[in-house]
């Protein structure tokens, strides 16, 4: 099942990309587009498109059976809509942080951060995993009364919408950006610099993370990619790699309590105390107390 607004956007895809490199070529200052690097971005877009058709249906078989037990009757209106844009984003908001915080879920969202470029091919550099625990997240929808298929819908407009995200074309927005998700703080989200780190995990309202303190304006340039570069563009290297890297920890921990930091603590997480985590090495780098 292969959410029709993602094929329906396919064409769009193709056009911008084709647009944002020519005018990226005026721009010596930016890396632009890489052949080897957006070939790994679009072979993982294909696979993600591949695979979600699977991972889809049982994610609509999940929320058809939560919706039995609904609170609610929501029906499509433009106020549930409008309520739907919201709470999905919130569900999303939420997801997403765990996706950079719990070190197993990081091993499913790593090869989305793994490019050193950062154009509209980076947003297609898609998890081939994340959809395994992603539903749970959304679980509150449909037990609140929400079909099944507007919150299909929802989520997928809020992915066509983060993809407008990713270029470095679009320089700051203004008052825009008080409350809504920009180019601006989503290169934030994808810079590696210390203090960027774990920052921005908006989907299209940037208002999540002024709420609850993980906000962060582009202050430095970004320097895009993961602490640990993956090294290769082969898809299946990209997208397994974290996992590779969590089984070798798991391998070398000596305690449970070791095997289970490694799987549910932040990425970073050390056995031995001497974390290099999002929050340590961002404290190390704004001479901050460190704290986890």
């Amino acid at each position: 099942m292969i959410d029709p607004l993602l094929l329906l956007a396919i064409p769009a895809f193709v056009l911008t990309m084709v647009i944002e490199g020519a005018l990226l070529r005026r721009h010596p200052d930016k890396k632009g587009y890489a052949a080897a690097d957006s070939f790994g971005s679009l072979s993982l877009g294909v696979g993600y498109l591949v695979l979600d058709a699977g991972w889809k249906l049982v994610m609509v078989g999940f929320f058809a059976w939560l919706y039995q037990f609904r609170l609610f009757e929501i029906q499509p209106a433009w106020w549930s809509w409008l309520i739907l844009l919201f709470l999905d984003d919130l569900c999303m908001y939420w997801s997403h942080r765990a996706g950079h915080e719990v070190r197993l879920f990081w091993c499913a969202h790593h090869n989305h951060h793994s490019s050193e470029h950062y154009n509209l091919s980076t947003a297609l550099r898609q998890s081939w995993t994340e959809q395994l625990y992603q539903p749970l997240f959304w679980a509150a929808l449909p037990l609140l009364g929400f079909p099944v298929e507007m919150i299909i819908i929802q989520m997928a407009v809020n992915l066509l919408y983060q993809y407008l995200m990713h270029t470095e074309l679009v320089r700051d927005m203004g008052a825009f950006g008080w409350v809504f998700n920009t180019p601006s703080h989503h290169r934030v989200h994808h810079g590696k610099n210390p203090r960027y780190l774990d920052r921005n995990y908006a989907g299209i309202f940037i208002l999540w993370d002024r709420l609850f303190g993980s906000f962060e304006p582009e202050t430095e340039a970004p320097d895009y990619g993961v602490t640990v570069p993956v090294g290769s563009h082969n898809p299946l290297v990209i997208a397994f790699a974290e996992f590779r890297a969590l089984g070798r920890d798991l391998r070398g921990a000596e305690t449970w309590r070791g095997r289970l930091g490694h799987l549910l603590l932040r990425p970073g997480w050390r056995e031995d105390g001497q974390h290099q985590t999002a929050p340590v090495l961002r404290a190390r780098a704004l001479n901050r107390p460190e704290s986890e």
